[in-house]
């Protein structure tokens, strides 16, 4: 089922936030807050460090209120203002803690329905775990209950986050107006193949880019603000490459995107290297070749989510094989990046993007679920 854009009665929802070392929790935060607002409805955002959003989202949003991580006197300030009231939807994203005095404030006000919005996974326990309860058990708000909500990949999670008329401006883009007024170092040709790179350290990134300055055609690497460039600045220091790149490779830095340049960076190339949850999810709904950095955790607990994804989704061999050595599960060499590959890895993308939009997006099911338990 696609995106349901009917009318529903408009709410107030307080989400809160916490950045833990990446971005990532925050943009997820935001495409909801602003998802949530553009569809009538008021949102407070909640977050310890909303710095990023000076880039993320210059512009801001109507019906979104950005506030600071409450601290227990602000609260308390809260309780003896009448005109404060805590939202119908009260969200904790990622299993942040609501602060305990906020807790006190959604006990004396009217009931809100209370949820726990969970990282996004394939794995399977995301079926058997989305929607349940968990009543809590202490402190202030002891006997409330909070309910899971798991986005997926599948018809019996939570969706994806996907705007309702992402479909119609991704079809209005104009690729070659956005990519020329780019600021690049250098112009780009016509003949080049363009790369976007956003990732983290992965230790096959001297070797994706020897490759690509010895490949057959001309290739343009994009790359992120942040963690990307430092890594890309390391890499050609060991490969004793320029920094901008030799041989058929040019390397050009990116400034900071705010999240809808993003999505156009990711519409124009043709291949995205993307990382975390929310620039997968975006690299999904562009239908260009992607290979995902998946977060790497010291228990190795992503390599049995990369499977999960690449088993949901009927990833083709050759793309997992990428995958496996990009996310360092094997140490083989980096496989080619051959236009047949390329291709085979389009037309996979094409197939997903299209199944994906045929399922009920994030918002709408939440908004269905919040409806339920009202």
């Amino acid at each position: 089922m696609k995106s349901d854009t009917h009318s529903s009665p408009s709410l107030r929802w307080d989400i809160f936030c916490r950045v833990i070392d990446n971005h990532g929790d925050l943009g997820v935060c935001w495409r909801l807050c602003a998802d949530l607002a553009q569809r009538g409805h008021s949102v407070r955002l909640w977050v310890d460090d909303a710095s990023a959003l000076v880039w993320m989202a210059p512009q801001g949003c109507a019906g979104v209120e950005v506030r600071a991580w409450p601290t227990e006197a602000a609260l308390q300030a809260l309780a003896q203002d009448a005109a404060f009231q805590v939202g119908n939807v009260v969200i904790e994203a990622f299993g942040c803690e609501l602060p305990e005095a906020f807790q006190t404030l959604m006990v004396q006000g009217p009931p809100s329905v209370w949820i726990n919005l969970e990282y996004l996974s394939a794995e399977r326990y995301v079926a058997r775990s989305h929607g349940l309860a968990s009543p809590v058990m202490s402190g202030p708000a002891r006997g409330m209950t909070k309910w899971f909500f798991f986005p997926g990949f599948t018809p019996n999670t939570g969706g994806l986050l996907r705007e309702p008329d992402l479909a119609e401006r991704h079809t209005a883009f104009d690729r070659t107006t956005w990519l020329s007024a780019l600021p690049l170092d250098k112009p780009l040709a016509a003949n080049e193949r363009l790369i976007s790179l956003f990732c983290y350290e992965p230790t096959a990134l001297p070797e994706l880019l020897k490759q690509l300055s010895q490949a057959d055609e001309p290739m343009r690497v994009l790359v992120a603000q942040g963690r990307p460039c430092a890594a890309v600045a390391v890499a050609t220091q060991a490969l004793h490459m320029p920094s901008r790149g030799t041989g058929q490779l040019h390397i050009s830095q990116l400034p900071y995107f705010s999240q809808t340049e993003f999505d156009h960076l990711l519409w124009a190339c043709d291949l995205n290297f993307v990382r975390g949850e929310d620039s997968l999810v975006r690299a999904l709904w562009a239908g260009q070749p992607l290979v995902w950095h998946i977060y790497p955790q010291d228990d190795l607990a992503h390599h049995d989510k990369l499977h999960a994804f690449e088993a949901a989704l009927d990833m083709p061999l050759t793309l997992r094989r990428f995958h496996a050595v990009w996310n360092g599960l094997e140490a083989a060499p980096l496989p080619t990046l051959s236009r047949a590959a390329l291709e085979s890895w389009r037309c996979w993308s094409r197939q997903v993007q299209r199944g994906l939009q045929d399922q009920t997006d994030l918002t709408t099911q939440l908004l269905g679920f919040v409806a339920q338990k009202r």
